[in-house]
């Protein structure tokens, strides 16, 4: 038992040293805090869908599609859209769905409403340019099947465009 009233009364002491400033003493420092923000990006797409083509109709068939890039602040980008699976010459002008046999029909993929400028796979020529902001930029992909299609097997027809986003 006398144990125990040795602790509280040295606790007893000990507070009322401090509690006094007899027995307190300070030191301080500093240190850093640092981070590097880094150019970053990401990108995503979404389906392009035609629907139905009736080609004896003879007209073109318009749809869109949908690349969203997230750059960090001030980051400068690029995207790019490969001539896709199906391509008669390798090219972006030669785009083309297949129904998975030897049966094709061709489309192409623009960058403007007007559906003009080929968005394709050539830095500073035919790819989309533009500067981080923190969040998604929707870039709209423009999709046209041109007319003159009208003998083209029916069938469920597809193809797969790499997107890829420099930065």
């Amino acid at each position: 038992m006398g144990f125990f009233r040795k602790l509280s009364f040295s606790a007893g002491c000990l507070f009322t040293a401090l509690s006094s400033g007899q027995l307190f003493a300070q030191a301080t420092t500093t240190f850093d805090v640092t981070a590097t923000v880094i150019d970053s990006c990401d990108v995503s797409a979404n389906n392009m869908a035609f629907g139905n083509v009736e080609p004896v109709n003879n007209l073109n068939i318009d749809a869109t599609g949908l690349v969203t890039v997230t750059c960090s602040l001030g980051t400068s980008f690029s995207v790019l859209l490969d001539d896709g699976a199906n391509s008669s010459d390798s090219t972006v002008n030669t785009r083309r769905m297949t129904d998975g046999t030897t049966n094709f029909l061709s489309y192409q993929l623009y960058s403007d409403t007007g559906r003009t400028s080929v968005w394709g796979e050539t830095t500073g020529t035919n790819n989309v340019t533009g500067t981080g902001i923190g969040l998604g930029i929707p870039l709209i992909v423009y999709g046209r099947i041109p007319s003159g299609q009208q003998a083209t097997q029916t069938g469920s027809y597809t193809d797969t465009i790499n997107v890829t986003l420099n930065f």
